[in-house]
């Protein structure tokens, strides 16, 4: 959601960079009705006050023309992509990149099976793969079932896709999201 701490406004929204003034406002009266402190179910006020903040931003052309070059140099700086079929080729077999996108929606569900989903820009960042190289394993897993679209247009991992990561007997604790948990134990 941030990149160090610049807050990522259309990963907050579970929005592309290109969506339209219609999609950011339905996206926000979801994620409002959602997240709202007044919500005792899924009320979270700090997501809350961030989606406003996205919301504010992101409904100002001006502001979001700003927020967008602002986005473009955070980015630039966090992943080099020149180079970028270099970078692809030593990211493994297309069976590892589909694990490790597996894995990640593993975890996340483990983490807070509520709300289990990662959008593409999360899922972007944490394999360090270009949207654009993730489309044919999104495309698979769901094929697959073992991945689904939620209705806030993150990914979740499915029952399925629980037990296809199983079988493969992928060592689910060697991911990133395990460094946390395995401090703790």
């Amino acid at each position: 959601m941030t990149r160090g701490s610049f807050a990522d406004y259309y990963e907050v929204m579970q929005i592309s960079p290109n969506a339209d003034q219609e999609t950011i406002e339905r996206m926000y009266r979801f994620l409002a009705k959602k997240y709202h402190p007044d919500n005792p179910a899924t009320g979270r006020e700090e997501k809350f006050k961030l989606l406003m903040e996205a919301y504010r931003i992101l409904c100002d052309p001006e502001k979001r023309v700003a927020y967008d070059a602002k986005r473009g140099e955070s980015r630039h700086l966090q992943f080099d992509f020149s180079g970028k079929d270099a970078e692809w080729e030593d990211l493994g077999t297309d069976q590892q990149i589909q694990q490790s996108i597996l894995t990640y929606l593993y975890q996340a569900r483990r983490r807070d099976s509520q709300s289990p989903g990662i959008g593409v820009f999360e899922m972007e960042k944490l394999l360090t793969v270009p949207e654009k190289h993730l489309e044919f394993h999104i495309w698979y897993l769901k094929e697959k079932s073992w991945i689904r679209r939620t209705d806030t247009g993150q990914y979740e991992i499915t029952a399925n896709g629980v037990d296809a990561l199983i079988q493969s007997k992928t060592p689910v604790t060697t991911d990133r999201f395990l460094i946390e948990a395995s401090n703790i134990q």
